[in-house]
């Protein structure tokens, strides 16, 4: 398994068990029409789910045991999608629990679903980030907050630190600029047992902004009580918002494994007058015929390209596509698409003819 962090020091002993809490009941309304078949964290980027990539990166950066992965998911996301979720879980050799987030109430009231799970060193993730870093974790901290820095941070929620590299204060996008370490939505806490308890007290005394529960305000609290944030820095932060910053996303991330060496063409691959132009990830089965294909294509299982050129987009599984020329393009699974549009943007068993 090619990991995108490297070098990291290990930062607690092994029989430390961590877990990570990833919430992902969001609908995903800004990737439809692909969303509306499947949730935003299984879309595939470079052959594998987002979510699948983002613990897989955070158990590089941790290093060491991961006990459980606790997913909270709408309850309509249905058994296959769980089956798949605790399916991601088992293959870094952890336990896979699910639970349900059936309202949109907040960040905070997110996380709270699965305060089962909140005991020991956890790991909160938002599934819809990806991200390259190299930094070693401070486990002096009760929390790790990680940032990156952004040209614009009007748009995001920004750390403010001290000259001990400390997070002082939490701002949310902010009209005057205060700082340019932006919150990526990837948070190390030494205790869930405190981060429960401060949002516990969010829910139970009913303070909200915007009608939700904010993770936000529980920081602050959390802050304020003299506990010691640092911030982790990484390298690449990459969105999976919507489309063509989903498909840019597949295009670094290529370029990433590419770079580590690793053998993304599946060697059941059938090829007939056709071209692979690298850095692409060619799924089981795949056939191409007459075609170019690349670069920076991921293109999943079974599908079947004909007479086309397709650079720069990505395709999902047991889709077929024939007498194109596709650029900055996203096709869902079991979809068929002959023509001469270039950047375009279908759902699952859709058909362009």
């Amino acid at each position: 398994m090619v990991k995108f962090v490297k070098n990291f020091a290990n930062f607690a002993a092994k029989s430390i068990h961590m877990k990570i809490i990833v919430p992902m009941a969001g609908r995903g309304s800004r990737l439809r029409p692909h969303t509306l078949t499947v949730p935003k964290p299984l879309i595939p980027i470079a052959g594998k789910p987002i979510v699948h990539r983002l613990v897989e990166d955070i158990a590089g950066v941790i290093n060491q045991d991961i006990e459980e992965i606790a997913f909270i998911i709408h309850k309509d996301f249905g058994a296959a999608v769980e089956k798949d979720l605790i399916a991601i879980a088992e293959k870094l050799g952890s336990k896979g629990k699910i639970y349900y987030q059936n309202e949109a109430l907040g960040t905070a009231h997110a996380i709270m679903c699965a305060k089962e799970s909140m005991t020991g060193p956890i790991v909160v993730a938002y599934a819809d980030t990806l991200f390259r870093a190299d930094f070693t974790l401070d486990t002096t901290a009760d929390s790790v907050i990680w940032v990156k820095q952004v040209e614009d941070p009007s748009a995001f929620g920004v750390v403010q630190l001290n000259e001990n590299n400390q997070i002082v204060d939490f701002v949310e996008k902010p009209k005057d600029f205060v700082s340019d370490l932006a919150i990526i939505g990837i948070y190390y806490f030494k205790s869930g047992e405190t981060l429960r308890a401060e949002l516990q007290y969010l829910l139970d005394n009913n303070i909200v902004k915007g009608g939700e529960y904010q993770l936000t305000d529980g920081l602050e609290n959390m802050k304020v009580k003299g506990l010691k944030f640092v911030p982790g820095k990484v390298d690449e932060w990459m969105d999976c918002g919507n489309k063509n910053v989903t498909v840019e996303t597949n295009s670094r991330m290529l370029d990433f494994l590419h770079q580590d060496g690793e053998n993304l063409v599946h060697p059941s691959v059938k090829m007939e007058n056709a071209k692979i132009i690298p850095p692409c990830f060619i799924g089981e089965d795949a056939i191409l015929i007459n075609a170019t294909v690349g670069p920076n294509v991921s293109l999943g299982k079974a599908c079947h390209v004909i007479d086309s050129t397709i650079k720069n987009s990505l395709i999902q599984t047991h889709s077929h596509i024939k007498n194109a020329k596709l650029d900055n393009a996203m096709i869902g699974s079991h979809a068929s698409f002959d023509g001469n549009f270039t950047s375009i943007s279908i759902g699952d068993y859709s058909v362009l003819e």
